[in-house]
């Protein structure tokens, strides 16, 4: 975590516990300006973590946010919670049949399952993503399509108005879907707003939908929304999941898999 990051949490965590603060007993406390200060809470108060009110800085009780973190990057994605993603994604590979018609989104956890199939496994595959093709090219069994577009690095994915077209045009046998937050109020989301084009197409072409995320996902709210939980036939998760998020997917009737 940055140093400024750093600053924006103990600022929030601050404002939590005395609720509230002044800039000028900020700006002595972390030895900045009054000037970085106020960026700061306006940052703070942009993601309704806390309330400014003429100068000075009231938590905000609403909020579902308790840290500020780094913007998104797959090579960071790929190192946290890595044996529960190898978990999921090797019980997500067992699900492909023979002759199965599979989309495979972004991120780390469905890279996992891409490197789980087997390599006998006769199946087409649609992807969208580098970390996803490395794993499938030496498979020769498998038929790959790739949309191609624009390539953005912190995903490592391709996106175009082309490649969202090819999708729509596919009819997948299983969707598998990645998130970086699910809520019970506010959805599936994801880190990028550029990824929900592409996360609803694929969601709108295939007949089952699977969702891939570790326990840490759970409750955790992200800027871009793109499905509701209810849209999903099947979970596939870590065995860390909470009993409360237990109950809430069994009542919603999607089979829950924790591994």
């Amino acid at each position: 975590m940055s140093k400024k990051l750093d600053r924006l949490n103990q600022i929030a965590t601050i404002v939590r516990e005395k609720n509230g603060a002044t800039v000028k007993e900020l700006a002595a406390q972390f030895r900045v300006s009054e000037m970085t200060i106020r960026r700061d809470l306006s940052i703070l108060e942009s993601r309704h973590i806390i309330n400014n009110v003429y100068g000075a800085a009231i938590y905000n009780p609403s909020s579902d946010t308790e840290v500020i973190e780094n913007p998104y990057s797959l090579s960071n994605a790929k190192i946290t919670k890595d044996s529960e993603k190898s978990r999921i994604g090797n019980f997500a590979a067992s699900l492909i049949n023979e002759e199965d018609v599979v989309i495979i989104d972004t991120g780390s956890t469905t890279e996992k399952l891409a490197m789980n199939i087997n390599d006998s496994l006769h199946a087409t595959i649609l992807c969208f993503n580098i970390n996803i093709l490395n794993s499938l090219v030496d498979k020769e069994n498998i038929k790959i399509i790739v949309p191609g577009g624009y390539f953005h690095h912190n995903t490592q994915m391709f996106e175009s108005r082309e490649g969202i077209l090819l999708i729509k045009s596919i009819r997948a046998t299983k969707v598998f879907v990645s998130a970086a937050g699910i809520h019970e109020k506010l959805g599936i989301t994801c880190a990028a707003n550029y990824e929900v084009p592409t996360k609803s197409a694929i969601m709108q072409s295939a007949v089952e939908k699977i969702l891939l995320a570790d326990s840490s996902k759970f409750g955790v709210v992200k800027s871009s929304f793109f499905a509701d939980l209810s849209d999903f036939q099947m979970i596939v998760t870590d065995s860390a999941l909470s009993d409360g998020w237990i109950d809430y997917i069994n009542k919603l009737g999607i089979k829950l898999i924790m591994v």
